[in-house]
């Protein structure tokens, strides 16, 4: 079992246990929402999501093409979905578009323009700011398959969450909060995920919900078509964590 330590100043220090991460109960940060960002004099405004995964859905495409979503404000990318369905919506709606990889996805290549949505951002171990509201992705899946893409053992998620660890730690630092929203294409262990090997949640992602205490987290992945899958929207703790298969439009606050 490997140990990496983070120490921010004397008074912080984050322990984190391969497979088995521990939250450190000496930090006392004040937990701040786009509301009361003390350190912006941005005003909080509830933002509208279009939010699909995994599926292509015919009726969108009308949909986009006669201004059913133009008052949407921002788009959300899960997984598993041909960058020309999510560069078509990008395009017709001309919004910002942030996503993450799916198990079905492939490979980033920065060389390759089939490894990418053009006109959107790729969000996976990445934060980004925007509107007051800081957004995070973490994109693949539990892998299932010996040489899958995006695919990762639950250990390998966790390896993977580490990079994004410094990121979470200057964001609490600098807003009094973490995450706002996380977008993810897989689910948390034991919440909207499936009993078969595929379609297990990771752990790494519920640890991650502890320790950035986003207030939504999206994904995919799982269908409702299959057995078990039936609840869209759970809260665990301040989370509200839905499923947003195969679309979803949201208000967030």
């Amino acid at each position: 079992m490997f140990l990496v330590s983070i120490r921010l100043s004397d008074y912080t220090n984050y322990s984190v246990r391969w497979g088995e991460m521990q939250i450190p109960t000496d930090c006392n940060f004040v937990h701040q929402t786009p509301c009361r960002d003390s350190h912006s004099t941005a005003q909080c405004v509830p933002v509208k999501i279009l939010a699909v995964s995994d599926h292509i859905v015919e009726r969108l495409y009308l949909l986009a093409s006669n201004g059913h979503f133009q008052d949407v404000d921002l788009i959300f990318g899960c997984g598993d979905l041909p960058y020309t369905y999510l560069e078509y919506i990008v395009t017709v709606l001309n919004k910002p578009l942030f996503y993450v990889p799916g198990n079905h996805d492939p490979d980033f290549n920065p060389h390759d323009l089939k490894s990418k949505a053009e006109g959107g951002s790729n969000l996976d171990l990445k934060t980004v700011r925007h509107q007051n509201y800081l957004i995070g992705g973490l994109g693949g899946s539990i892998r299932y398959r010996p040489d899958g893409t995006n695919q990762y053992t639950q250990s390998e998620a966790y390896g993977r969450l580490l990079q994004m660890l410094p990121k979470l730690i200057i964001n609490r630092l600098r807003h009094g909060r973490a995450l706002d929203i996380l977008i993810t294409h897989s689910p948390p262990f034991g919440i909207h995920d499936d009993d078969d090997p595929a379609h297990h949640g990771l752990k790494a992602l519920n640890w991650l919900i502890r320790f950035a205490k986003p207030r939504y987290l999206l994904h995919g992945h799982t269908h409702f078509y299959r057995n078990n899958i039936s609840i869209s929207n759970t809260s665990l703790g301040p989370t509200r964590i839905i499923n947003v298969y195969p679309y979803k439009v949201l208000d967030l606050e």
